[in-house]
């Protein structure tokens, strides 16, 4: 199915859409005639991405403030959302980041924080915007990664996370199936963004260096193809990145080599993995 198709006159709704993945997203989508409702913290950020995708001829996005660690504030987004276009037909549940470092430095508090954002956060965007989905028989996305495949040294809080929404994702589509909602998981490996600039408080450094190496970093646009894709042809999961199917491979059905791998990189400290 050809994404662009699909998505024009949709009525799409997309949290953490003030950069990265949900910024490149929320930019072709609006590109494809979609009616978007953009959410996140930082809402200057929103309002020059609205106006951009306006000023080339397209919809005017909603902007809506949202943190999906507060109770209501997403409830909010999507009563808006559909005050603003009569229906909702996709949910993107993308807010997220990366909690990382050796279990010994790391507190409670530090997965608590973790969990608040990628999961429960999830959770929230997920119910919200549900009776409008089903009204719909729209689409639920989930952004996952390959870090819930195969977790890595240094990186538990995140991949504890992001297991638990892959679980969440299998657990809710057969559920949701039954009202004709389609659930796609979406799970990146390392693609081009800010996250890895992020420290564990949830706080951008713009000018750290990208530790990953830049020929393994998937261009941002790329990736963002690459999701609609999936979802306009209702996939129940798509691995992003030639790397990320790779590792996830190579955790299903080489576990002993994963094992190795791992032993390495905890003898060398580990590494950052890609936090969507």
């Amino acid at each position: 199915m050809n994404p662009r198709a699909f998505f024009e006159g949709k009525a799409v709704l997309i949290t953490g859409a003030s950069s990265g993945i949900g910024e490149e997203l929320a930019w072709q989508l609006g590109h494809a005639g979609a009616q978007l409702t953009l959410t996140a913290r930082r809402t200057h950020l929103l309002d020059a991405l609205a106006q951009r995708i306006a000023a080339s001829g397209n919809p005017q996005p909603l902007v809506v403030q949202c943190d999906v660690t507060r109770d209501g504030d997403v409830d909010g987004a999507v009563a808006e959302a559909t005050r603003r276009w009569g229906k909702l037909d996709v949910v993107i549940a993308n807010a997220g980041f990366g909690v990382v470092g050796p279990l010994r430095d790391l507190s409670v508090d530090d997965y608590r924080r973790q969990f608040e954002t990628n999961v429960f956060g999830v959770v929230r965007t997920v119910r919200a915007a549900l009776p409008e989905i089903e009204k719909t028989r729209g689409r639920v996305v989930i952004m996952g990664s390959v870090a819930g495949w195969t977790a890595t040294p240094n990186s538990s809080p995140y991949a504890m996370s992001k297991f638990a929404v892959r679980a969440l994702a299998d657990a809710i589509a057969p559920e949701l199936a039954l009202s004709g909602v389609r659930v796609t998981l979406i799970s990146p490996g390392f693609v081009a963004s800010d996250i890895r600039r992020v420290d564990n408080q949830g706080t951008l450094h713009a000018e750290a260096a990208e530790p990953v190496p830049r020929w393994l970093v998937m261009p941002t646009g790329t990736a963002a193809r690459q999701i609609l894709r999936a979802v306009a042809r209702g996939k129940r999961e798509a691995i992003i990145t030639t790397h990320g199917r790779m590792l996830v491979a190579i955790e299903r059905f080489l576990p002993w080599l994963s094992r190795a791998v791992k032993r390495k990189l905890a003898s060398r400290g580990g590494y950052r993995s890609e936090a969507r």
